[in-house]
């Protein structure tokens, strides 16, 4: 297990923060020179000088030579090390699992995409994810000793502060990051799965400097990542983001919530692959009947690949649930304001199919001023986004306890 972060060596709590500070700008910012974090962290250049080389000297920092400018002297640059310590984060679908480990500046250095695992809320699936985790960590080498944490992203109602997780794995009174710590000897974090896609795409992905982002995951379930003033938005108890169970329609569609007309039941993957078998039994055509042998095993995949190949009838329900949730997200514009909404989750692999009658929508039930505030982009990083999310989530908690 990797040792306790070695900041905290430091019995000088005013010491600690500037360097906790200087750090969590370096993961902000990238690189930068002595002067701009001086102005960025009101302290003098000679303070700053002085903690950047004890920050080197215990290994977290490292300089990236000179900075290009167009005259006088070229200032150094300095930037987080890359091999100082590593975290990894673990994704789960219905099918399949990911799980990649990410060096301290933030790039991927080793995956495992698409690991076939089927999320249960059952002791046998968690007694799985838990093999597949121990397994990717046998293979990391000598790498592991550098590992400082694990994220695992959890659909559904989440805490992460308390480490409970009350949607899947909620076996016992215990929370289930200690249970994970305690089978791995790994510290284990958790965190909703689209709250880590948003974060993901926020650091990574398509933002580009926006500090109001919206992500909304369209996949089997619907939910949404909330950024606000470029943090993430938790709730009281880590619940937010629940789109999907926004009470929506009039319909006698049980959820699995347990409730009726929740605006998943007509606007997932769940009401899209309910749709597109209800159709296909009223004899309408579609490739998938050709594709598709036995319908009991019709996934989600097998009609976003559909949409993609232009099935008339895949086309027209992805369309149809694009037109209905748009309505929905133009409420979230109104709500919140936000620079940028971005589209992701399986389901926005149909590109143009979802996004047009998204954005028609949008245009139609939103407010004319506010909207146009408000870029909506699909997801950069797709299936990427949330195993990306969640290093980042196990690297932004370095400094917790």
């Amino acid at each position: 297990m990797a040792k306790k972060f070695f900041i905290s060596n430091d019995k000088n709590p005013k010491n600690v923060q500037i360097k906790k500070d200087i750090i969590n700008h370096f993961i902000a910012n990238g690189n930068d020179t002595i002067s701009e974090l001086s102005k960025e962290l009101d302290l003098s250049v000679p303070t700053v000088t002085k903690f950047i080389g004890e920050l080197i000297e215990q290994g977290l920092i490292c300089e990236y030579g000179k900075m290009q400018t167009s005259g006088g002297r070229y200032p150094n640059v300095y930037g987080l090390n890359p091999a100082s310590v590593y975290f990894v984060g673990v994704d789960m679908t219905r099918h399949h699992m990911n799980i990649a480990l990410m060096d301290f500046k933030g790039d991927i250095v080793q995956s495992q995409m698409g690991i076939p695992f089927i999320y249960e809320n059952t002791s046998e699936a968690f007694d799985t994810l838990c093999n597949h985790i121990q397994n990717f960590l046998d293979q990391t080498g000598e790498l592991k000793e550098k590992i400082y944490s694990i994220n695992l992203n959890i659909s559904g109602r989440v805490n992460p502060e308390s480490g409970y997780s009350y949607s899947s794995f909620y076996f016992s009174e215990q929370p289930v990051t200690e249970i994970l710590s305690k089978k791995l000897n790994f510290k284990v974090g958790i965190d909703n799965d689209t709250r880590a896609m948003a974060y993901g795409e926020y650091m990574k992905g398509v933002v580009e400097g926006e500090k109001q982002v919206i992500f909304v995951n369209i996949s089997w379930g619907l939910g949404i990542g909330i950024i606000i003033d470029g943090k993430l938005y938790y709730g009281k108890s880590g619940f937010s983001g629940e789109f999907g169970h926004f009470p929506a329609f009039d319909n006698e569609i049980l959820c699995h919530c347990g409730k009726k007309g929740c605006l998943e039941t007509e606007t997932a993957g769940i009401a899209i692959h309910r749709m597109v078998l209800e159709r296909i039994k009223n004899d309408e055509s579609s490739i998938l009947t050709e594709k598709v042998k036995d319908l009991n095993d019709l996934t989600l995949t097998d009609i976003i690949d559909a949409t993609n190949m232009e099935d008339p009838l895949c086309i027209e329900i992805i369309e149809e649930v694009g037109y209905k949730l748009g309505r929905y997200i133009a409420g979230l514009i109104n709500i919140f304001n936000p620079e940028l909404v971005v589209i992701g989750g399986q389901v926005s692999e149909t590109e143009g199919f979802i996004m047009l009658p998204i954005r028609s929508s949008v245009r139609k039930y939103s407010l004319g001023l506010v909207n146009k505030d408000t870029r909506i982009v699909s997801s950069k990083l797709k299936q990427k986004a949330g195993i990306i999310g969640a290093c980042m989530i196990a690297r932004s908690r370095l400094f917790e306890q």
